[in-house]
């Protein structure tokens, strides 16, 4: 049953640690990828919503780029998304000479943008671009929507085009997309942006997923990948009941970054759970159900 796709399995959109000034802490980062390397998973991404991305500077994300390839022999892809093309294209450029393995990239938001917009957009981008890229669909940021025509009309044209992060609560959506570019290419990674669409996105032909409960369970979703390789259906089943408890902690607090770091923070101690979004800060009630949530 494995897929076609280049790229594959279950990645880690990696936290961003930062100190309790609000400063960004490699050494945190360098113990957090570690321990994410040796769980199982199968690939890592940088700078993802649930890294911050939008909160960093520009001198930040060519840090970090630099700083964290090293830090991990996993296959590693960098969302350079930026309202900014130029800021992207030295983003992508950095992340290409430092041996990542793609970059991944946003429409664009605040206006919305026209189907035609987009591919101009894409196509333009994939000129420019120095190495192979993914699309991250996140609607609810960006105010538009890859859908499935669209998203196969650019993987049959772009070669460099190899992927998408689909970040729409909508199985319908996930699957659409996987069936039209499984038309046109079959090494092309349609990867879910939602944990518990791992097993849908799976049996609808998919790559797999890309969800922040990796930065706790990571043990859990390489587990989940050996019992699909093995069909192995029960322990799937337990797997996915599992991921559904977890789900809570995307209620738990103002802001699901902080209740990530937090629970991090509070399980393995190498980080603050601090974030750069306001008032997000759990109160010990919420911290007590982090910690009941993840004991179960």
């Amino acid at each position: 049953m494995p897929t076609q796709a280049l790229f594959n399995g279950v990645w880690c959109p990696s936290v961003t640690p930062f100190d309790q000034h609000g400063n960004l802490d490699l050494n945190a980062l360098q113990q957090h990828l570690s321990r994410l390397t040796a769980s199982g998973i199968d690939a890592l991404l940088l700078m993802g919503s649930i890294g911050e991305f939008a909160s960093l500077s520009q001198q930040e994300r060519l840090l970090l780029i630099r700083e964290a390839r090293a830090m991990s022999t996993l296959p590693m892809v960098a969302n350079v998304s930026s309202t900014c093309v130029g800021d992207m294209l030295q983003l992508a450029q950095l992340a290409d000479q430092s041996g990542y393995d793609a970059v991944m990239i946003l429409p664009p938001w605040y206006f919305g943008q026209t189907r035609q917009q987009l591919l101009s957009y894409y196509r333009d981008l994939d000129q420019r671009l120095p190495g192979k890229w993914f699309a991250y669909n996140f609607p609810a940021r960006t105010g538009c929507d890859l859908d499935a025509s669209l998203v196969a009309e650019l993987a049959a044209e772009l070669p460099k085009f190899i992927g998408i992060k689909d970040t729409m609560d909508c199985l319908s959506h996930n699957r659409q997309l996987i069936e039209e570019t499984k038309k046109v290419r079959p090494d092309f990674a349609v990867l879910s942006g939602y944990d518990e669409y791992l097993l849908p996105n799976l049996l609808a032909g998919g790559a797999g997923v890309i969800c922040g409960l990796n930065n706790l369970v990571p043990e859990l979703f390489a587990r989940a990948m050996q019992a699909w390789k093995a069909q192995d259906l029960a322990q799937l089943t337990r797997i996915q009941q599992q991921i559904g408890k977890l789900m809570a902690i995307y209620t738990i607090g103002d802001d699901f970054v902080t209740a990530i770091k937090t629970a991090v923070a509070r399980q393995y101690e190498y980080m603050t759970p601090v974030s750069r979004n306001y008032g997000a800060t759990l109160s010990e009630q919420q911290c007590q159900a982090l910690d009941s949530l993840f004991a179960s």
